[in-house]
């Protein structure tokens, strides 16, 4: 297969600074309506990329559950690997990758665990069995197989009942804090357009186009 043929065009549209917001985080939220409104898949779907203790990075897609002036914050396992690689580095990065409307945002800054109000807010909030998956995954470490798995579901099944199930001691938030963000908007001839928001000692932030 010649995949270096593969190519298109993108043609939807422009980004020009007067179409900026001078705070990247109410950019964002357009932009986040944007691709909602428009049936993009999945539009809350990121990848936090990390670098554990070795400077070896990972990369994986999680979800943004919240998002506001102080960052954007989503949910995991608190032994798992990304966890690990925070608690080692917490400077992090995430991307949006709206392809449908030929756009990306990019985020750079520090990561840094909710406190417990604000994951209980999010847990209780989840299917009971999503709420049930937390307590039987014992996230990013090895298991022998998907039967062992779905037998410890089962388990905590039978354990909380038909009772409210609490918020695993292992398991709740980290806020990404930016420092840094990208928005990317597709243009013709590879000449797309892009803007970097940075942000400065007195809290405001420079923006500067930069070159495809």
């Amino acid at each position: 297969m010649d995949i270096d043929q593969i190519r298109r065009e993108y043609l939807q549209g422009g980004l020009r600074r007067e179409d900026l917001r001078d705070d990247p985080m109410a950019h964002f939220d357009l932009w986040l309506e944007q691709a909602i409104a428009s049936g993009v898949p999945d539009p809350t779907a990121m990848t936090l990329a990390t670098v554990d203790s070795a400077g070896r990075p990972s990369q994986r897609i999680v979800l943004l559950k919240h998002v506001d002036s102080r960052g954007f914050v989503f949910f995991t396992n608190y032994e798992s690997r990304k966890a690990s690689d925070i608690a080692a580095n917490p400077q992090v990065s995430l991307h949006f990758p709206w392809h449908g409307m030929e756009r990306q945002v990019k985020v750079c800054g520090r990561a840094a665990k909710v406190p417990a109000a604000e994951t209980l807010k999010y847990f209780i909030t989840r299917p009971k069995d999503s709420q049930l998956a937390a307590w039987a995954s014992a996230q990013s470490r090895p298991v022998s197989s998907r039967q062992l798995l779905l037998q410890q579901f089962q388990a905590m099944k039978k354990k909380f009942g038909a009772g409210e199930v609490p918020v695993p001691d292992f398991w709740g938030g980290f806020r990404v804090v930016p420092e840094q963000m990208e928005f990317w908007q597709g243009g013709a001839s590879r000449l797309h357009d892009r803007f970097e928001y940075r942000l400065q000692e007195a809290g405001s932030w420079q923006i500067e186009r930069l070159a495809p």
